[in-house]
C-alpha cells in the first residue's frame, strides 16, 4: 500500500519548487554527503573509495532505519519525495518544448539532463540523448527504487538513492575518479541489474510491439553499461528510432555502437512518444505493486 500510494503522490505532486527552494531536496543533502567522503578521502585508489562507499551505505542505512520508525503516512510521503516519475518526464517534454523554440533552446534544456557535451548537437542528436535519459532514468528514479523499498523498506530505499548518487558524481571513467569511484560504480551496476531489466520489459509491455521485445534482446548487452542497455534498447525498438551511438563525454569522447541500428534518427515527436511509453510502463508497474499489496 505505502509504494502504490507514494508513485501516485509522486505522479499528482512531482517536485513543487515551492518547498525544495526553501528546504533541500534529500537528493541534494546525499550529494552533500558523497562530495564531503570525496573530498577527505580520495587518494585515486580504490581501497579508499571502497571505504567511502561503505561509510555511505552505513550513513544512509541508519538514516532509513531512523525514518523507518516514523508514522506509515509518513513513508508515504518519504518515498514519494525519493521518486522522480513527474519531473523526469517534465524534463524530457522540456527537451521537445524547447526545440519547438529552436537548437539552442534544445540544446539548453537537454543539458540539464544528460552529462555529455550538447553545445554542437543537431535536433536528431538532441532528441536521442532526450530519449535515452528518459529510459535510463526511468529505471534509476523509478523502478529501482521502489524495488529496493519493496526489498528493504527505507533503509533500502535511501541505500540505493546514495549509491546512485555516488555513482552519477564518481563514477566516471576519469583519472580523477577511475579507481575512486570504482567500487561506486560496480555496486550501483549490482543495485540495478533487476530493475533495469524489469525496465525494460515494461517499456516493451507498454508498447505493444514486438519490436521493442526483439531489439532489447538483440541489443541491451551493446551498451556500455551492464543495465542502461535494457530500457534503452526497448526504448529504441518501441518508436523504431536508433539511440546511442558514438557522442562526446565530458571526459572524452566515446564510439558506442547504434541500438537499433535499422531505425530512423529520432525527432521532437518522438520524444513526446518517449515520455507517453515512460508514463505507460509507469502505470502498469502501480498496477503491478497495487495486485502485490491486495495479495
Amino acid at each position: 500500500m505505502i509504494l502504490t500510494a507514494a508513485l501516485i503522490l509522486d505522479a499528482i505532486l512531482g517536485e513543487p519548487k515551492w518547498l525544495w527552494t526553501r528546504v533541500p531536496h534529500p537528493a541534494v543533502l546525499l550529494g552533500k554527503l558523497v562530495a564531503g567522503l570525496e573530498h577527505r578521502l580520495n587518494n585515486r585508489t580504490r581501497a579508499a573509495g571502497l571505504l567511502a562507499l561503505g561509510i555511505l551505505v552505513l550513513v544512509s542505512g541508519g538514516i532509513g532505519w531512523l525514518l523507518s520508525l516514523l508514522p506509515v503516512v509518513l513513508h508515504i510521503i518519504i518515498v514519494a519525495i525519493l521518486l522522480a516519475q513527474r519531473s523526469l518526464v517534465t524534463h524530457v517534454l522540456d527537451v521537445a518544448d524547447g526545440l519547438a523554440v529552436d537548437l539552442h533552446a534544445g540544446r539548453r534544456a537537454v543539458s540539464m539532463i544528460v552529462g555529455r557535451s550538447t553545445d554542437t548537437l543537431d535536433e536528431p542528436a538532441i532528441a536521442r540523448a532526450a530519449i535515452e535519459s528518459g529510459a535510463e532514468n526511468l529505471s534509476d528514479g523509478v523502478i529501482a527504487p521502489a524495488l529496493w523499498f519493496l526489498v528493504a523498506g527505507l533503509p533500502g530505499l535511501l541505500i540505493y538513492k546514495a549509491v546512485n548518487t555516488a555513482d552519477s558524481m564518481i563514477g566516471h571513467r576519469s583519472e580523477q575518479y577511475g579507481n575512486f569511484g570504482w567500487a561506486a560504480a560496480r555496486f550501483d551496476d549490482l543495485l540495478n541489474l533487476v530493475p533495469a531489466r524489469l525496465t525494460g520489459a515494461l517499456i516493451a509491455a507498454a508498447s505493444g510491439t514486438k519490436a521493442a521485445w526483439r531489439v532489447m534482446r538483440r541489443d541491451a548487452g551493446k551498451h556500455r553499461s551492464p543495465n542502461a542497455g535494457w530500457p534503452e534498447s526497448a526504448m529504441a525498438g518501441a518508436l523504431d528510432v536508433r539511440l546511442s551511438g558514438p557522442r562526446q563525454y565530458s571526459e572524452g569522447p566515446s564510439a558506442d555502437p547504434w541500438l537499433n541500428a535499422t531505425g530512423r534518427d529520432p525527432g521532437r515527436t518522438d520524444i513526446s512518444g518517449a515520455a507517453g511509453l515512460m508514463w505507460r510502463a509507469w502505470a502498469i508497474f502501480v498496477i503491478a505493486t497495487g495486485v502485490l499489496w491486495m495479495l
